[in-house]
């Protein structure tokens, strides 16, 4: 009963048009026909859309920071080769002397490739045990390590890289290059606490031999266990959607302010395929900070000394 009264309202016949004022004249044909060509462009006209954000609304930030995150990040990143270098043979006073990796790779068979990154200005590279597992261990110095480098102004250049020190149980490594300092630009190292799902993560490398390639993701699990090379079990990885091929292992996951949070490592991939599912690992940057310095100082970790010797 309560509606009866709206309803009524709702339902009424319109008002009568307004009366007319007497003294003013009908409008002519000629506008007529123009207030009914102005109704017909109207009725044909699109909906409005709302207005495009502005250059610097949130809308247009994503794709410049990326580009600009890609340009001040990339110079840390590293392409490493592993390299079996032909002895020369004797004579002309060389002593048999084996050739080193500036010597245009002449002779030089390459067995595997990688990623790493500038840890520090005294030229520390930081990069997976598996990507230099063959330089660690071949005694006989057949295997050598090419590392590519970027200086400031993006100018590339290439430098042997020594091996200092390796955890197999963390799947991490260390090399050594001797460069001047202005030239090197160590990587913005951050933490993986208080990491969480969802948020933006970019890995940059050198998947299959393409250098510095950029690949965009999201933190997709935390808190995962992947095998290492001696067989045990690296707990608190990171697993990201980003895609991480043969060539990645060992470069940056970084955040969307550019600081390392993790050492790319592992994919799994179709079988047979070789193509990434696009369940991807790395080893979370907190973990590479216990680890990293014991490297440097005592080139291996306690647990792996032996190992080592």
């Amino acid at each position: 009963m309560a509606l009866q009264p709206l309803l009524r309202l709702l339902l009424r016949p319109p008002l009568p048009p307004p009366h007319r004022t007497p003294h003013l004249p009908p409008p002519s044909s000629t506008r007529r026909a123009a207030a009914a060509a102005a109704l017909l462009l109207l009725a044909a006209a699109p909906s409005p859309r709302l207005a495009r954000a502005e250059p610097d609304g949130e809308d247009d930030v994503d794709e410049p920071r990326v580009v600009r995150l890609f340009e001040e990040a990339s110079p840390s990143v590293v392409f490493i080769k592993d390299l079996v270098i032909a002895a020369r043979p004797r004579g002309r006073g060389d002593g048999g002397a084996q050739q080193t990796v500036e010597d245009d790779e002449r002779g030089a068979t390459v067995e595997g490739t990688g990623s790493g990154f500038v840890w520090d200005s005294s030229g520390h590279i930081v990069t997976n045990y598996h990507v230099v597992a063959k330089l660690a261990g071949d005694g006989s110095e057949s295997h050598r390590c090419k590392v590519f480098l970027q200086d400031s102004s993006g100018t590339s250049y290439s430098k042997e890289g020594r091996l200092i020190g390796y955890d197999p149980t963390y799947d991490l490594a260390v090399l050594k290059v001797d460069v001047d300092v202005d030239k090197l630009r160590p990587a913005l190292i951050g933490t993986s606490r208080g990491l969480r799902v969802g948020q933006s993560c970019f890995a940059i490398g050198n998947p299959l031999g393409y250098e510095h390639t950029l690949t965009t993701g999201v933190v997709s699990g935390l808190g995962r266990e992947i095998p290492s090379p001696n067989g045990r079990m690296i707990r608190g990885a990171i697993q990201t959607d980003a895609a991480i091929n043969a060539g990645n292992s060992g470069g940056p996951l970084i955040d969307s302010y550019g600081h390392v949070i993790g050492v790319n490592t592992a994919t799994f991939t179709r079988k047979g395929s070789g193509i990434s599912s696009g369940v991807n690992f790395a080893i979370p940057i907190d973990t590479v900070v216990q680890s990293v310095p014991t490297l440097i100082v005592y080139g291996t970790t306690v647990s792996n000394r032996s190992v080592m010797a």
